[in-house]
């Protein structure tokens, strides 16, 4: 797999955004704060800032005679389970000018066989230990370095010490077989094919200006069609000589084993690598300074908006010392405060572009950026990128505000404080990456101890002017980029750079000071009447409380131990956009959106987000086509002003014109957009999705005419008929709920909601997938591939047998499938089945393949599909393939099971569902009826006689 900085991602995924949400500046800086440690000591009463940052005590770290370097840490979340890296510190930028590609080649190749796993033994073993390919077991190339990741189970010794073997064996044992390697070939084309489109194409024009000519710039991590083709098998031994060596490799196990163990395992395996004579240098690249500003100015046919980018490029920090830490926190503060104020701009009755951002943080090589992004709305470019620079200016002439910085503080203590309060439940996930980083670019992990009580000494010591001098820093004339991107028919009305950069250079005149207003208000003016409840019910064998208030809300709790500052809860009843007719539905579909949008009570949207800074907490209502509810979460000091937003969601939307009228403004731009240059995949997409809804209204595209439609008074009227009988409700909660903290609370605020005695069901609209067999191919997009969707659908006796063995059918297909069209034909890079299934309106399933491939592959990689399914329908599966269906499935109940988003999903629709709620403890018995023969039923079954076949396919020329 090939990775991107995150920094880099974003900016290229910027190029086709559409309508989404502007996100918030991350509000941390680069210390990542999830270090949990019980050994870590606090920090010292008087700081010395000159310091160095301390490392985690609970961390082992060694380094090898041959120069490996080692990271072992003891976790228990979750439980009998270990993350595994081995990290290589070589990528894309040290190939030769014939190996581009090959550090990525080379990646696939681990998987391809080695010494003591030939061929594809290493999956096989790690499947049959329930371990996923692709899912769990995976690699990814950077520019830097190249990282392999092997989440393994730690109750077996025979896979744990495995799981070592395959680390040792990816450090020096691969065989790199030439058979092996043509083969591989194909597959790694494909995802190069995969990775072709309109940003690809911009991309390849404006890097080498934004990483000025660097090395970066010319090395790709997947390389190029020629390489890839034509390389000789030395060519790639070479690579792997040369960088694959101990002195540039670490070993990361965390989990739920015993330390001194696991590091005898590693002095054992990898202190058996020679270290190696004569290493080749380790060049470190760096991307130059440049004095002017580069203006990037690409179009292409397939962009479907206007994206326009300054990249102000400097000198990146390495925290090393305790003011390094301080100033890490400055940063965050100033990205958490411009970015409200970007957020804000979103809101307004004609917003200035479809979605902005400004962020400082670290970049690629041996730069961080300040970057400031402005997606334009109708092309217009000037607008667009203005308001996101004015904001930068405004803050350079006025500065923020002590309210705003009040605001930022507390978000950050409350985000660190979550990580605090969560440092015996930390993930060991979220360890291995701060030790990756440690390791490939000097990132210092510290304890969240540590880093807590230093926050606490030192948040409040930082002043206004500290935070508002950043952008001094941040903002400069030289080493900066302007990037813009657009679609091909706009070229002739595009600014020229000259006038890009009077722009960017003229940004902040005529300015005025920032306003902060917010509203100091109860939530609730009046206080509700409540109701107790008046039955209550235990379900001992899943740990649940049922409870009935007296208004017939009814509420599913299940206390957990998983998460200490975690509460999700969610609720919903039946109903939804189906109640309406036609003429309604564009009101319907939009009427929760529309009544978010507005706030609630007293307060609108910006006012609600400054009131509930600082509080975790996250309440939002929705409308769906069978059903309406409420979902969010709470830490446990926050429940309260959780069941007030959730009273105040019930009871008193806000109407809010202005807001709507901007975001409807937006929408209606983006959606011309995607009519004015739609993108390939979004034509399939829609046609798959019109296809599938037997092109019934209510499964069409979404059109601007349609916006046109929405009558907000009407929407405001359907959101307040879904949610004016709470008692047909159904509330959950699941977390670290005290029953007797929470009983009074529900009565109180869920017990004072209107309810009567009515129970709604939903409208059966008759919206099915067609019978019989149907065949689309879509022309579209420039560029030589193709997409793929094989579905097959139809009526089904609802049961957990059932879904157990549609389950089961797609995983042993998705493996066979993986063994064919990658491994034998080398015609696919992924490929997925999977079948879905749903209750309501009536029982039916739908079961998906999909792929990716050449154009001339599509017809023989579809009669390979069909060969597997008629030779699954005539043999059933093979007892092996069942077997690993049966290992992944107990391995991934073992988790969910510890998980609360497992709980609060599973418990919701069970209920909605009306079944048992105890289903999940009988899977072992379901698993037990997954046979040969079983499989062969299921085969015959559910791949019948409604099948659909869409192609997406080039353009023809």
């Amino acid at each position: 797999m090939v990775r991107f900085p995150l920094s880099i991602s974003l900016l290229l995924s910027a190029t086709l955004v559409l309508a989404q949400p502007v996100p918030k500046a991350k509000s941390s800086g680069k210390i990542a704060p999830q270090s949990a440690s019980p050994k870590a000591g606090k920090a010292d009463a008087t700081l010395n800032l000159n310091a160095p940052i301390p490392l985690d005590p609970a961390v082992k770290v060694g380094v090898l005679s041959n120069g490996l370097t080692y990271y072992i840490r003891k976790n228990a979340e979750p439980k009998n389970r270990a993350e595994l890296r081995l990290v290589i510190r070589a990528g894309s930028v040290l190939e030769n000018d014939n190996q581009q590609g090959l550090a990525h080649f080379m990646e696939h190749m681990e998987f391809n066989g080695t010494k003591n796993f030939p061929k594809n033994e290493l999956v096989n073993f790690l499947q049959s230990a329930g371990v996923r390919f692709g899912a769990d077991l995976n690699a990814y190339t950077g520019f830097d370095e190249t990282v392999y990741q092997l989440p393994v189970p730690t109750d077996s010794a025979n896979v744990f010490k495995g799981a070592f073997q395959i680390l040792e064996d990816w450090a020096h044992n691969a065989t790199l077989d030439p058979t092996e390697i043509d083969k591989e070939r194909g597959v790694v084309l494909e995802e190069r094919r995969l990775g072709r489109g309109a940003g690809q194409r911009m991309r390849d024009k404006y890097f080498p200006a934004l990483l000025n000519d660097s090395q970066y710039a010319k090395r790709l991590p997947i390389g190029t069609e020629q390489v890839l083709t034509t390389f000789k098998p030395a060519t790639l031994e070479q690579f792997y000589k040369d960088w694959y060596r101990p002195d540039l490799m670490a070993v990361i196990a965390v989990g739920d084993f015993d330390i001194k163990e696991v590091e005898g395992i590693i002095q054992d395996k990898f202190g058996r690598i020679p270290a190696t004579k004569s290493p080749k240098p380790r060049t470190e690249y760096e991307i130059p300074p440049h004095k002017d500003t580069k203006v990037v100015i690409v179009t292409d046919p397939e962009q479907p908006n206007t994206v326009v980018q300054v990249i102000y490029k400097r000198p990146e920090i390495k925290e090393k010392t305790l003011n390094d830490l301080r100033e890490s926190i400055k940063r965050g503060l100033f990205n958490t405060m411009l970015g409200n104020r970007i957020q804000e701009l979103t809101q307004q009755a004609d917003p200035p572009f479809l979605g902005g951002y400004s962020n400082y943080s670290d970049f690629l090589g041996n730069l961080d950026a300040f970057t400031s992004i402005a997606i334009a709305k109708e092309g217009n470019v000037e607008r667009a990128i203005k308001a996101v620079l004015d904001e930068n200016a405004r803050v350079k002439q006025f500065g923020f505000t002590p309210t705003e910085l009040s605001r930022a503080r507390q978000e950050f203590m409350t985000s660190v404080e979550q990580a605090y309060s969560e440092r015996n439940k930390t993930r060991s996930v979220n360890f291995v990456n701060e030790y990756v980083q440690n390791f490939t670019d000097k990132e210092p992990y510290t304890s969240i101890e540590f880093y807590y009580s230093f926050l606490k000494k030192e948040l409040d010591g930082i002043k206004l002017p500290e935070v508002n001098a950043l952008v001094d820093l941040f903002i400069h004339n030289d080493n900066r980029a302007v990037i813009v991107l657009a679609p091909e028919k706009d070229k002739d009305k595009l600014p020229t750079e000259t006038q890009i950069l009077s722009y960017v250079n003229d940004a902040g005149k005529g300015l005025t000071a920032y306003e902060d207003k917010t509203l100091d208000s109860p939530l609730l003016v009046k206080e509700p009447t409540g109701s107790p409840v008046v039955e209550e019910k235990k379900i001992k064998d899943i740990g649940v409380t049922e409870w009935t208030l007296k208004n017939g809300v009814r509420i599913v709790v299940k206390p957990t131990d998983f998460k200490n500052d975690q509460i999700l809860f969610s609720a919903s009843s039946f109903g939804g956009s189906s109640l309406y007719d036609l003429k309604d539905f564009p009101s319907a579909r939009f009427a929760s959106t529309l009544a978010a949008m507005g706030g609630t009570g007293a307060y609108n949207q910006i006012q609600l987000g400054k009131f509930l800074s600082g509080k975790q907490v996250s309440v939002y209502p929705f409308v769906g086509e069978l059903n309406e509810g409420i979902g969010g979460s709470a830490a446990p000091k926050d429940l309260e002003t959780a069941l007030q937003l959730i009273y105040s969601y019930f009871t008193q939307p806000r109407k809010d014109a202005d807001v709507i009228k901007g975001f409807l403004s937006n929408q209606r731009s983006a959606l011309q957009n995607r009519i004015n240059t739609p993108t390939p995949q979004q034509v399939f997409q829609d046609t798959v999705t019109v296809t599938l809804g037997s092109n019934n209204p209510r499964r069409q595209p979404l059109k601007p005419a349609d916006l046109d439609k929405i009558d907000l008074d009407r929407a405001l009227q359907i959101y307040q008929e879904r949610f004016a009988n709470a008692g047909d409700f159904t509330f959950f909660f699941v977390g670290n709920i005290d029953e007797k903290t929470l009983k009074p609370l529900v009565e109180k605020y869920l017990g004072g909601l209107p309810a009567t005695d009515t129970k709604e069901k939903f409208k059966d609209l008759g919206i099915r997938a067609p019978k019989g067999e149907v065949s689309k191919t879509v022309y579209k997009g420039l560029d030589p591939k193709a997409s793929v969707q094989l579905i097959y659908s139809g009526d089904i006796t609802w049961s957990p047998e059932t879904t157990t063995q549609l389950d089961a059918l797609a995983e042993v297909l998705e493996i066979k499938l993986i063994e064919k069209l990658r491994e034998e034909e080398s015609g696919v890079y992924g490929v997925s089945a999977n079948g879905a299934y749903a209750k309501y309106p009536v029982p039916r399933y739908t079961f998906r393949i999909n792929f990716g491939c050449a154009p001339e592959n599509v017809d023989k990689l579809i009669a390979k599909t069909q060969e597997l399914i008629t030779d699954l329908k005539q043999k059933g599966a093979l007892p092996a393939d069942i077997a690993k269906f049966k290992a992944e499935t107990r391995r991934e109940t073992e988790l969910q099971l510890k998980d609360n988003q497992f709980w609060l999903g599973y418990l919701q629709n069970q209920y909605y569902n009306g079944d048992a709620p105890d289903e999940v403890l009988h899977e072992d018995a379901q698993l037990a009826k997954v046979t040969v023969e079983s499989t062969k039923e299921a085969a015959n079954q559910y791949f019948g006689p409604n099948y659909i076949r869409l192609v997406l396919m080039p353009e023809k020329k």
